[in-house]
């Protein structure tokens, strides 16, 4: 049972770590699995390095196409589109039932941050920093889902966000003004406690994101 542990903590090691690397896209869609390269990558031993796989073929981030290997997962359109609706669906209720439930503190430093992203987005256009955009993009929407408590709800919409991280028009630069007062909206909303308000800011951002990746696409069809 003692042994149990430690390998259940390198096995999340190994999942935060591998996740870091499909996010950050060191390891784009399509890439197919090398245990022996990861775990040497890792430095790690390949027993923890596939139950981190594993972890991450449930959450949807890998798959086995033609039961062949593990490849990390491409999102398609479609499956964006449809990750996306079932957000709309379990986002807007989970701001909702975090109205007034989320510490003042957090929603001060989510704002700050937000308020400074804005400001350097305004002042160099087109150059944000992506690390701190997903970071930022984590921590609101995971605190909004965590203070709503509904595990399952939490569960299911950590997934989801994940895959939709993988889209590969995930980043444009040209929406992030747009994205940021839509985030002080949804902070606002919550730190007032007004719960519709809450719901209502959280539905107009994801139907910005749907926008953005669909006038992107016409752009470039």
């Amino acid at each position: 049972m003692l042994n149990q542990i430690p390998d259940r903590r390198l096995a999340s090691q190994a999942y935060e770590q591998l996740l870091d690397l499909i996010m950050s896209g060191q390891l784009p869609p399509g890439t197919m699995i090398q245990e022996r390269r990861l775990a040497e990558h890792l430095r790690m031993s390949r027993t923890p390095l596939r139950d981190a796989l594993l972890m991450l073929e449930h959450d949807g981030l890998v798959s086995r196409p033609g039961g062949r290997g593990l490849q990390v997962r491409h999102l398609d359109l479609d499956g964006f589109i449809e990750n996306l609706a079932i957000r709309r669906l379990l986002e807007p209720e989970a701001a909702r039932l975090a109205a007034g439930r989320v510490p003042a503190t957090t929603l001060d430093g989510i704002r700050a941050r937000l308020e400074a992203l804005l400001a350097g987005a305004m002042e160099r256009p087109g150059a944000p920093d992506r690390a701190e955009v997903r970071s930022l993009d984590d921590d609101l929407h995971s605190a909004v889902v965590a203070a709503a408590g509904n595990r399952q709800m939490e569960a299911i919409v950590r997934t989801l966000r994940r895959q939709t991280q993988m889209f590969d028009l995930r980043s444009m630069p040209e929406q992030l003004e747009d994205t940021c007062r839509e985030h002080l909206a949804v902070v606002a909303a919550i730190a007032d406690g007004e719960g519709e308000a809450a719901a209502a800011a959280m539905r107009t951002h994801l139907d910005g994101v749907r926008q953005s990746i669909v006038q992107r696409l016409a752009r470039v069809a």
